[in-house]
């Protein structure tokens, strides 16, 4: 571990979070050189992936969840960068079960302190959205982009005909979260209607943004879709994570560091 600093080290490691064991049970076994360490209920693996210095965790579901753990990774790691990986409900139309998307901004959907503060903003700090690092989601984009260029590789026809994944598309663009797993097409018409550019939700990465933000650290978040957040949204749930969610976020993440992360 680092002495806290309040700026990313340079030099450190890039930490990679997701809420559910499914998401990163696949992830850890790509992990080399793995130690565990034990902070506040969380077990943070450090190591190397594809030879890239990283830490994983667990942060378990929800804004607190995901904010504490990522409050740890930035003071008692001096990680240079925070990726979140996993899965999200569809909102926008044109997003469909196993697509991917990759954040531009981030907004948490069930704040509101009006009408001392807007709808959506966080207090006494005068934003609602919080942007995604550009470079990051950048590189994170293009290497969806080119790990779902060939799905049926990755996923093989079965596993994409039992889930009606035909053609996956990359998206960019705004994620919002709540602690509240929208599982009805009147909730999610609600969270249309209000936030019409919204793309996906999600329970935890739109925290995490916060933290990253002030602590100054780079973020992004990269979310495949396993529902449209409607009435079916439980459905197969864990199987999906296990058999596409997790496969996407291993490759998509291995070929960003390869590439991107490398300069």
């Amino acid at each position: 571990m680092n002495t806290p600093s309040s700026q990313p080290n340079a030099r450190g490691p890039i930490g990679i979070v997701a809420a559910l064991h499914e998401e990163i049970n696949e992830l850890l076994t790509w992990l080399s050189g793995a130690q565990c360490v034990h902070i506040g209920s969380r077990d943070f693996w450090t190591g190397e992936l594809d030879g890239h210095a990283v830490v994983v965790v667990l942060s378990r579901v929800g804004k607190v969840a995901a904010a504490s753990t990522t409050a740890v990774l930035i003071t008692q790691f001096n990680v240079r960068a925070v990726v979140f990986a996993g899965v999200a409900g569809a909102l926008a139309p044109g997003v469909a079960v196993g697509d991917v998307v990759v954040s531009e901004e981030l907004l948490q959907h069930d704040v509101d302190a009006s009408p001392l503060f807007p709808r959506w903003e966080i207090p006494l700090t005068g934003m609602a959205r919080f942007p995604a690092d550009v470079s990051l989601a950048s590189g994170l984009l293009e290497s969806a982009g080119a790990v779902l260029a060939d799905p049926h590789a990755l996923l093989g026809p079965d596993v994409m005909r039992a889930f009606g994944i035909a053609a996956p598309q990359v998206h960019r663009g705004l994620i919002v979260s709540g602690d509240r797993f929208v599982c009805t097409s009147a909730e999610s018409a609600v969270l249309r209607t209000a936030l019409p550019d919204a793309l996906a939700v999600e329970m935890e990465g739109a925290a995490v943004a916060q933290v990253c933000h002030e602590w100054g650290v780079p973020f992004a978040a990269i979310r495949t879709i396993s529902d449209r957040a409607d009435d079916a949204a439980s459905v197969d749930f864990a199987q999906f994570i296990a058999q596409v969610d997790s496969r996407y976020s291993v490759a998509i993440l291995r070929n960003w560091l390869s590439t991107t992360a490398a300069a």
